[in-house]
């Protein structure tokens, strides 16, 4: 059985835990606190030296860390990777984008917000995170305007990729009431076989 080492309200994490579902794969599942110096113990860097969270036990001594590289790793052979190589391709552009152009900025903003031990003294850092935020939503917006799923118009791991901050994007202050697409393209991920919703600890 997959072992996995995560924090519940992290994105990064509810990815896992959203393909990991939606393929009815088994797995356990550690609540892992990096509030409470939990990734930076000796036992946890011996699995991921980056001290970061999540990371899966594949098998016993095998990790994989990086959100991203554990979903393709799992969903590698299942309809939530396409076997064709330009679209693998299409949803590997789109996960890049994710960590590149999207989560910098509406994770880290929702991050001030909810977790920031002082919330106030972080307001101009907080700002600075919403032009790119917006500028990630828009084009996020632009390509769910005409297709249901970002790639081949069909569900894959780039929508799981990427719907896991943009859901909660409000938490960062962000205001979703303008995206009409973004908002029912949430709502058809919602609707997926498996879909498992982002719950506390």
């Amino acid at each position: 059985m997959i072992k996995v080492y995560g924090m519940s309200l992290s994105g990064n994490c509810h990815k896992v835990r959203m393909v990991l579902e939606a393929l009815h794969q088994p797995y356990s599942w550690t609540e892992i606190d990096p509030a409470k110096g939990e990734t930076r113990t000796p036992e946890f860097l011996a699995r991921n030296p980056n001290g970061k969270v999540p990371v899966v036990e594949l098998e016993p001594g095998v990790y994989l860390a990086e959100s991203n590289a554990i979903i393709c790793y799992l969903a590698e052979g299942s309809p939530l990777m396409p076997a064709d190589r330009l679209l693998r391709a299409r949803v590997l552009a789109w996960l890049f984008f994710e960590q590149y152009s999207h989560e910098p900025y509406i994770a880290v903003a929702r991050y001030l917000c909810l977790f920031h031990p002082d919330p106030p003294s972080q307001r101009a850092l907080l700002e600075s995170k919403m032009p790119g935020g917006y500028r990630a939503l828009e084009v996020m917006e632009k390509t769910l305007a005409d297709e249901p799923f970002l790639v081949d118009g069909r569900y894959t791991i780039a929508d799981i990729g990427l719907y896991a901050y943009t859901h909660v994007a409000s938490d960062g202050g962000f205001d979703l009431s303008r995206f009409t697409a973004i908002r029912d393209w949430l709502a058809r991920v919602a609707a997926q076989p498996g879909y498992v919703a982002m719950v506390g600890p």
